[in-house]
């Protein structure tokens, strides 16, 4: 009898969300991560007692624990100093000098209250060298640690669907990892192999993720037998890109190249663009200053970078920040309720809702040509349109023009040469980047499963024992 062909597994470790599927050579089948769904948020939450939470749980724990809490940061200790305010006489042997001690105070930083840490897209910071630890609660943490428990989850997942252990699991890779070091992407295949040896990922191939993406479009039944295909990874961190020729099975990958842009630049930007002039910015302050009233625009920038990362929108609930919004809110007049609104929102830590409604308005554009951004719980329901959305990007997708015309120099082919444009990717599905697709390359664009066909195609690759070895890669 015939020994049975161990199933393929992949694993799509993404910035924001993560995936996970297994081919058994017929069907790809996803992996249910987080309660019959496939996807999972890539997060992890630790409690003072360093207990972990992962995935949405991690994501639920953070915002309950912090809504309504004040949060008062103290001073830390970092010397003790030793003045002498007496000196010993010289004609008493048993005389001591007098001194006096006191605690050397650094600038107030520490959240004493703060219940637990919620960690984000720390895949952007794996190829950095100039990040070793994090601290959690006096504890530094290496990033290898800080993803484990995540890679964790996945693997017990994985091994609690399938018939048979698999012989290998293929682990996607953006084409370049975010970080300073010109050798950021050996660091992080360094980082992320220790990480899934921990997590018992024992026999472990990386693989480039538009690579994987153009795999699991190769084994849709329509798909043409062979031609040269560029595939448009515009996921939640990266835009990836590969250019790939292929003839039934045989794939020979032309370039790869990628940059550090994502739908969460993208949320940001709209953050900033549609909401913060509802929040305040841009708005007058009046107060007493050297014994004369003098006004000025309130300022907003102090608060813009904790805003614009929900995940340390929290900070902002201490007397500091909010003691000059209630003050503006005591003046009254014009515009009192956007800074009621601001002070709401970092009271009642909303950030992450404001977060959520602003993806759901922009998916919304792919579909319809205006929305609303609708914050009930901010009283905030703020018409947006597509032609506003594409105003906003208009510098990301001149970006995107750029790295295209980057992956075609790199693999040595003109437009007219490429007969297939695959779209995957939560931010694929934006329809200014259809429309520059479409554009540059009539005719020939295509979506594929913009939310899991890495995770595919990785099953794909790992059942057919397929390796990538580089190429032209930037």
């Amino acid at each position: 009898m015939a020994k049975a062909h161990a199933p393929g597994v992949g694993i799509d470790f993404g910035t924001s969300n993560s995936a996970a599927a297994w081919y058994d050579g017929e069907q790809v089948r996803l992996v249910s991560l987080e309660d019959k769904a496939a996807i999972m948020p890539t997060a992890i939450h630790l409690d003072r007692k360093l207990a972990t939470l992962v995935g949405e749980a991690a994501v639920s724990q953070y915002i309950e624990e912090n809504r309504d809490r004040i949060v008062e940061l103290t001073s830390e200790v970092i010397a003790r100093s030793t003045i002498v305010t007496g000196d010993h006489s010289p004609e008493d042997p048993f005389s001591k000098a007098e001194t006096a001690s006191q605690n050397v105070y650094g600038q107030p930083w520490i959240d004493r209250g703060l219940p637990g840490r919620l960690f984000r897209g720390v895949k952007r910071l794996l190829g950095n060298s100039a990040i070793r630890r994090l601290l959690v609660f006096d504890h530094p943490f290496r990033l290898v640690a800080l993803i484990t428990p995540i890679l964790l989850k996945i693997r017990k997942a994985i091994e609690a669907e399938l018939p048979v252990t698999p012989r290998d699991i293929h682990f996607g890779h953006p084409v370049l990892f975010e970080g300073q070091d010109a050798e950021r992407n050996r660091l992080a295949f360094e980082r992320l192999t220790e990480a899934c040896g921990h997590a018992g990922i024992r026999h472990l191939t990386f693989y480039p993720e538009p690579v994987a993406a153009t795999l699991s479009y190769r084994h849709d039944a329509d798909s043409p037998e062979a031609g040269c295909v560029l595939t448009v990874d515009f996921g939640g961190g990266t835009l990836d890109l590969s250019i790939v020729d292929y003839t039934g099975t045989v794939f020979n990958v032309l370039a790869t190249t990628g940059i550090g842009l994502g739908g969460d630049h993208i949320d940001q930007l709209i953050m900033k663009e549609m909401l913060f002039p509802w929040l305040g910015k841009g708005d007058p302050w009046s107060r007493v200053k050297d014994g004369r009233m003098i006004t000025t625009e309130f300022p907003f920038e102090e608060y813009e970078d904790k805003l614009l990362n929900w995940a340390v929108t929290y900070i902002l609930n201490q007397n500091q920040y909010r003691s000059r919004i209630q003050d503006r809110i005591n003046q009254g007049g014009p515009g009192v309720e956007k800074f009621e609104r601001l002070m709401d929102l970092i009271t009642h830590n909303y950030s992450y809702l404001v977060f959520q409604a602003i993806k759901d308005a922009k998916a919304a554009l792919s579909f319809e040509n205006s929305t609303v951004i609708d914050v009930p719980e901010l009283d905030l329901a703020i018409p947006f349109t597509r032609h506003e959305l594409e105003t906003l990007m208009s510098g990301m997708l001149g970006q995107l023009n750029a790295v295209v015309d980057k992956v075609l120099q790199l693999a040595g082919r003109q437009e007219s040469d490429i007969e297939m444009v695959i779209r995957t990717g939560g931010s694929s599905q934006i329809v200014a980047v259809k429309e520059l697709l479409e554009t540059r390359f009539p005719g020939k664009v295509t979506e594929h499963d913009p939310f899991t066909s890495v995770a595919a195609g990785l099953a794909i690759a790992s059942y057919h024992g397929l390796t990538f070895e580089g190429g032209n890669n930037r």
